[in-house]
């Protein structure tokens, strides 16, 4: 939650000047004290965080990835015509055990051109995809592969 506030105080100033980060962390410091005092925030929390930045920044990048290469797959389905849409409904479990990785994979697969989530209950999925091929290996793929990694 820190990085967070810090970037929105740097974002609300439209300058980085060293007075406006100084002033910066003393009241993303303030606010944290505030958080953690008033509101219950854990600072372990604060840790966790700080430990998934890189594996969340990867977990970005391939998600980026993976949307590029739908988009351009989708747009040949779109663009030739011997090809037709061939929408199927797909339903898999994940195996992923917590929920916040489901729903993550949930809102990623609604992201990637050509699928959408149409049901997420635990690790139960229905994903409906323009065509078959863009549904196989759903349980298997990169976005679960790097998500069993989180903590």
């Amino acid at each position: 939650m820190s990085i967070p506030l810090f970037l929105l105080w740097i974002v609300l100033n439209g300058r980085v000047t060293l007075e406006i980060i100084l002033i910066g962390l003393g009241l993303t410091a303030l606010l944290m004290a505030f958080m953690t005092r008033f509101m219950g925030w854990p600072l372990q929390r604060e840790r966790q965080i700080f430990r998934c930045a890189p594996l969340f920044a990867l977990y970005l990048l391939n998600l980026l990835w993976e949307t590029v290469k739908a988009a351009a797959t989708v747009l040949v389905v779109a663009l030739t015509p011997t090809l037709h849409p061939e929408p199927v409904l797909v339903e898999f479990r994940s195996g992923l055990p917590k929920e916040y990785q489901n729903v993550i994979l949930a809102n990623s697969i609604t992201l990637t051109p050509g699928t959408i989530t149409v049901f997420q209950e635990g690790d139960r999925f229905l994903v409906h995809a323009l065509r078959k091929e863009y549904a196989e290996g759903l349980n298997r793929s990169s976005f679960v592969r790097l998500l069993r990694k989180f903590p």
